[in-house]
């Protein structure tokens, strides 16, 4: 099995990374490290979330910088604040050991943007942003991204169904002949195609990992023979066989995430909803208690999850199966992180089978029957 340095990344890095408990390199990381370490080169990552994208970028970003330019040199772009916050700590913690100082900052909505501006006037390497309010601050002049030598858009495929396509657009205009740009998707829809075609070089190193899977092997998928009424009770029975374990229950909509989390909570269940009409403050502190731990389960659509990266989930319950099959795979990719098993659990009533049919076909993958 290959380790950290023989892909080339330097002691004090190592040593960071063991603290963080990450020893052994994943598939992209393996695939991905050497080839950013060693060429200026353009990159297409296909791999799912969870696979260790974030240290496969991040590692090699943080070894282009020259620290003594106080410049910004590195830019990330993610889909949501929660998912730029989780870079910009993951990229301060890989730095621990280091002997030299590499500043990151964060750049998203919910938050004052003067506060962030003025967090920019410091010596700044590299910025990790959401696409909209990493606009907000080009124009207001918060920011020059004139000197990036490396542009990440990760978890693109995402970027593009929340409604970023005229954003990253224009973002992808700004410097294209200084830099490199390395684009990690978990699906290649025609959109993601137009941006290789147009703003990356023909020369793009292309990787893909897990090739024929489109969802992390690591997941179990099951169905339960249900029906409308008869749904709250069968999830109340899951809840109580899986007590002390994490999940999400995945809704529609927002009407149904309320209604479940109130009929829940009535049953004495310690759940949280998260949805769309949430002020980011309510957001953030229901997040923060998932973490932690205080909270067990979430109630959530499909939109208020996107970015969510919590270890150690043990199950996805899906209310209803989603209509797109993408959102099968986001959903179910919240579970089985960092290489831990998990469960994928859908709720079918009468005349659904036919999804459960088309899902397995379409993904590859094998639903079991589970029975209460």
């Amino acid at each position: 099995m290959r380790t950290f340095s023989d892909l080339g990344i330097s002691e004090g890095y190592i040593k960071g990374l063991k603290e963080l408990n990450i020893i052994n390199p994943t598939e992209i990381q393996e695939a991905v490290i050497p080839k950013l370490l060693n060429t200026r080169t353009d990159l297409i990552g296909l791999a799912q979330t969870g696979t260790g994208k974030t240290a496969a970028f991040g590692l090699p970003i943080l070894h282009s910088i020259n620290p003594n330019k106080p410049e910004v040199q590195g830019l990330i772009i993610a889909p949501t604040r929660e998912l730029v916050q989780q870079i910009k700590k993951q990229l301060f913690k890989f730095t621990k050991y280091i002997d030299h100082k590499i500043f990151v900052e964060g750049v998203y909505g919910g938050e004052k943007i003067e506060r962030q501006i003025k967090a920019l006037k410091r010596p700044t390497h590299i910025v990790v942003a959401t696409p909209g309010r990493l606009l907000d601050v080009i124009q207001r002049k918060g920011v020059d991204i004139s000197n990036v030598k490396t542009l990440i858009l990760d978890e693109a495929d995402e970027m593009l169904s929340m409604g970023f396509k005229e954003d990253l657009n224009k973002i992808l205009k700004f410097n294209t002949t200084k830099r490199n740009t390395w684009l990690f998707s978990a699906t290649m829809p025609e959109e993601i195609i137009r941006i290789v075609n147009t703003y990356m070089s023909d020369k793009a190193i292309r990787i893909e990992v897990n090739k024929n899977s489109l969802v992390n092997k690591n997941i179990s998928h099951h169905f339960i023979n249900t029906k409308i009424d008869e749904k709250l009770n069968v999830i109340r029975r899951l809840l109580n066989k899986r007590k002390g374990e994490r999940g999400i229950i995945f809704c529609k909509t927002k009407a149904g995430t309320k209604t479940l989390t109130k009929q829940l909570r009535d049953e004495g269940f310690v759940v949280n909803a998260l949805e769309g009409d949430m002020k980011q403050k309510e957001r953030d502190k229901v997040m923060r208690a998932f973490k932690n731990e205080s909270l067990q389960v979430l109630v959530s659509t499909d939109v208020s999850a996107r970015g969510i990266d919590v270890n150690n989930l043990a199950f996805i319950l899906h209310h209803q199966l989603p209509d797109q099959l993408d959102y099968y795979t986001h959903r179910a990719g919240r579970t089985a992180r960092a290489g831990k098993k998990g469960e994928s659990i859908a709720l079918i009533i009468p005349g659904e089978m036919q999804k459960v049919v088309d899902t397995q076909k379409a993904l590859g993958i094998k639903f079991r029957e589970m029975t209460m």
